[in-house]
């Protein structure tokens, strides 16, 4: 085995342990039960670039340059994140807009006049993101949904701050702070989260893997008010783990992501053999346990020529497939599609995904290399 990758894998061990050790704590503050439409702040979920949709909706394991990636997972920032901008679209519900803009930006010079092989130039990795979520105007109504007059907004704002430092060639760390802040109405809230994540890549790069814990971090001001001061909620807390080999012969490139690993179950029906929190009735088993094992995993597949020049990108996400899929009619909730293509300075994304039960949510992206643009 190579002694760089020795190395490297001593070394990340540590920070794993650190990590694996935060989530167990952080989980334990946690109820034992589902999040599954219970979390505040579920916009955080959504793809948030065409490349991420494409790739089942989250990947923490692939750094290739692309600087949307580090919104899973901010050690996926990347040497070639350098000056690179990036404008996103999605068309996801009717009257919705939703996108973001990100921007990257290395710094810091290597102490040694010239890098050793593998070695960034500049080891310091940063990027920030503004993901926005407009619902559009609705109509106010009563109880019974009888039409009161007069329309109201409803809005969601992320800001992803992104670092991440090379330690090694083959492995780096990162962290991300993450203001939130959401309006709908009158009520309002305000949150601070963050990231916390490590990628460990082989020296010529054909296998990676990522660790990340996302979201930790708690409301600072809720929505409502409750008996005794203002309502508090955690965001929603995502344990991943990522994979991904390229294959050495061949145009292709395998992913298996596991995410939500600090808690079982995932599920809008209650599934554990536990009281009902709300009427104390024993609650039985719902969902197999082999169907809950598939609903942590994101299964995704690319076509990527050596050059990088373009990539065709097929997934299966299969929470997304239990919960959305239509009985009566064929569907393809599960499924994402996309593709992009280089052409000289900017790169051009697009994805496909079902999203809710009666539409598809299409996503676009443009990415620009500024240095490049200016020289």
């Amino acid at each position: 085995m190579h002694p760089k990758l020795i190395c490297g894998i001593v070394a990340l061990r540590r920070y794993i342990v650190i990590l694996l050790l935060g989530t167990w704590w952080l989980g334990s503050l946690q109820a034992q039960v589902s999040n599954a439409g219970r979390s505040v702040f579920s916009f955080m979920s959504l793809p948030t670039s065409s490349r991420i949709n494409a790739l089942g909706g989250s990947n923490v394991s692939l750094s290739d340059g692309d600087v949307s990636m580090g919104m899973c997972n901010p050690a996926l920032l990347h040497n070639e994140t350098h000056m690179v901008l990036q404008l996103n679209y999605s068309y996801y519900l009717p009257g919705t807009m939703f996108g973001s803009a990100l921007y990257g930006h290395n710094f810091g010079r290597s102490k040694i006049e010239k890098p050793a092989e593998g070695e960034p130039d500049r080891p310091n990795y940063f990027a920030v993101g503004v993901h926005y979520l407009d619902y559009g105007n609705m109509k106010y109504a009563d109880e019974n949904g009888n039409i009161t007059g007069g329309t109201f907004g409803a809005r969601d704002i992320l800001i992803d701050v992104m670092y991440a430092r090379q330690l090694h060639p083959c492995w780096k760390v990162g962290v991300t702070l993450k203001p939130v802040y959401s309006i709908y109405a009158s009520y309002s809230s305000f949150a601070i989260g963050a990231d916390v994540g490590a990628h460990f890549q082989t020296p010529d790069s054909a296998f990676q893997m990522g660790l990340v814990l996302q979201n930790i971090g708690w409301q600072l001001k809720g929505f409502y008010s409750q008996e005794g001061g203002r309502n508090h909620e955690m965001l929603p807390l995502n344990l991943q783990l990522g994979l991904t080999y390229r294959v050495r012969h061949a145009p292709l490139r395998f992913h298996v992501q596991l995410h939500n690993l600090q808690t079982w179950y995932l599920s809008y029906e209650w599934t554990s053999n536990d009281k009902s929190p709300t009427t104390g009735d024993v609650l039985p088993h719902d969902v197999k346990w082999y169907d809950m094992l598939f609903r942590h995993t994101i299964f995704s597949l690319e076509i990527v020529p050596k050059s990088e020049r373009f990539y065709i990108a097929l997934s299966y996400n299969h929470r997304r497939r239990a919960e959305l899929n239509l009985i009566d009619q064929r569907s393809l909730a599960g499924f994402s599609l996309g593709a992009g293509v280089r052409i000289k300075q900017a790169r051009i994304g697009f994805a496909m995904s079902q999203l809710t039960k009666s539409n598809f949510s299409y996503q676009v992206g443009l990415t620009l290399d500024i240095n490049s643009l200016m020289h």
